[in-house]
C-alpha cells in the first residue's frame, strides 16, 4: 500500500447525501476474486447519465471526492473502497460516513475525512465552479488546506499510523514474522497447528 502523508489533488463534487455502497459499486460487480480492477464499476449506474460528474472530461485525474453526508452507508463491501481507490481517489471528504465504510477506507489506503457540513458545502461550491479546484489533505497535521484556509480533522491513531507508513494489517503481521515463528516453535505439540505444518 502506498504511504499517504500529504496529498494535493483536484476535486470531484458529488453533492448527494446518503450515497450507499450499492450506488458506489452495484453488487453484480462484486464477484471478482481480486482486490483491484474495479474502476470500471465505480458509480456504474450513475455513469450511464452523460451528465454525471465523473463523465466530464475535465474531471479526469481528479483524486479527491467531495460528497454529502452519510457517504458509504449500506452493506459492508470493501469493493466500494477498492472501486474509489482504483479510479484514482486518495481521499473522500464528507460531513459523515457509514461506520463500516469508514473503517474499510482507512484499512485500504483511502483517507476518509470528516469536515463540518458548512465547510463541505463551501468546498462543493468551489469544485462545482471550477474543475481545476484543488485541495491539499495533510495527514501528518490532520488538516485540509485551501488557499491558506484550513480545517482540522481527526483520524483514529492506529489507522493514521498505518496510512502514514503505507501498511495494511497483513503487512503489520508480517513485520512480526520472526516472533510468530518463535512462538509456533515453542507451542506444545498437543495444541492445534496450522494446516500443512509438521507436528
Amino acid at each position: 500500500m502506498d504511504a499517504l502523508t500529504e496529498h494535493t489533488g483536484t476535486c470531484v463534487p458529488l453533492r448527494r447525501s446518503d450515497v450507499d455502497t450499492d450506488q458506489i459499486i452495484p453488487a453484480r460487480h462484486c464477484r471478482r476474486l481480486t482486490k483491484t480492477g474495479f474502476e470500471d464499476a465505480l458509480f456504474n449506474r450513475w455513469r450511464e447519465d452523460p451528465g454525471f460528474v465523473l463523465n466530464e472530461p475535465e474531471r479526469a485525474g481528479a483524486s479527491i471526492l467531495l460528497a454529502g453526508p452519510n457517504f458509504g452507508t449500506g452493506s459492508s463491501r470493501e469493493h466500494a473502497v477498492w472501486a474509489l481507490r482504483d479510479w484514482g481517489f486518495r481521499a473522500v471528504i464528507a460531513p459523515s460516513f457509514g461506520d463500516i465504510f469508514l473503517r474499510n477506507a482507512l484499512r485500504n489506503g483511502l483517507l476518509a475525512v470528516r469536515l463540518p457540513q458548512d465547510a463541505v458545502d463551501g468546498l462543493l461550491d468551489r469544485a462545482e465552479a471550477s474543475a481545476s479546484f484543488a485541495l491539499t489533505v495533510d495527514l501528518r497535521e490532520q488538516r485540509v488546506i485551501d488557499d491558506g484556509r484550513h480545517w482540522s480533522f481527526e483520524v483514529a491513531a492506529r489507522a493514521r499510523k498505518l496510512l502514514l507508513e503505507g501498511l495494511d494489517d497483513i503487512e503489520v503481521t508480517l513485520r512480526s514474522q520472526d516472533a510468530v515463528t518463535r512462538y509456533e516453535e515453542t507451542r506444545p505439540r498437543w495444541m492445534p497447528r496450522p494446516s500443512g505444518s509438521v507436528a
